[in-house]
């Protein structure tokens, strides 16, 4: 893993993503509550899927599930912008907050439906999507620049596998398995 990925890592607090009783916890490499059926995903694994999108500061993220901002924080340090989407207007109002608290200001925040993206600032360079849907979304692959990269999540709730999908010139997609993983699903309204 890349140095400056793991330094940051270990510069993040965890707890300031974290509320109530989960606090406690910030430190534990799994995943948290964070309320509404969601979760913050474990740190180790945070990092690891930052590192596998090879992110620089030229590029425009679209982030899927905002979360607690806790996986944004990681995008927004080592992007140049990011635009998140979150379905549950609480988890963004609160994440938005949190990451402006912390001097994060290359993020726009999205209200609305992953599954669809947000063409409006398609193409991107990557996109990071914290939620598993069955298949992966074709607008998402529609709205990933040629040469870009997506680390996603898939399957149903018995096997989800987290996977890198890259887009070639040709404009062809290749699929490589990277672990297996445990995500809430992806919903689609």
């Amino acid at each position: 893993m890349d140095k400056t990925v793991t330094d940051f890592l270990r510069s993040l607090d965890r707890s300031l993503f974290l509320e109530g009783p989960a606090k406690r916890y910030a430190d534990y490499d799994g995943p948290l509550p964070i309320g509404f059926d969601q979760t913050i995903s474990q740190p180790s694994l945070v990092a690891y899927m930052t590192d596998a999108l090879d992110v620089d500061k030229t590029h425009r993220i679209l982030e899927i599930g905002t979360g607690s901002g806790y996986q944004t924080a990681f995008l927004a340090h080592f992007a140049k912008e990011v635009v998140t989407i979150e379905r549950i207007r609480e988890l963004s109002v609160t994440a938005k907050e949190r990451l402006d608290d912390l001097g994060y200001h290359n993020i726009t925040y999205i209200i609305g439906d992953g599954t669809r993206g947000w063409a409006e600032r398609a193409p991107y360079d990557r996109i990071m999507v914290t939620a598993a849907p069955d298949e992966i979304p074709p607008l998402l692959i529609e709205q990933l620049r040629v040469g870009g990269k997506m680390v996603i999540p898939c399957g149903g709730r018995g096997h989800q596998e987290l996977v890198l999908v890259k887009k070639a010139p040709d404009r062809s997609i290749s699929r490589t398995k990277l672990l297996d993983v445990a995500f809430v699903p992806l919903i689609s309204d």
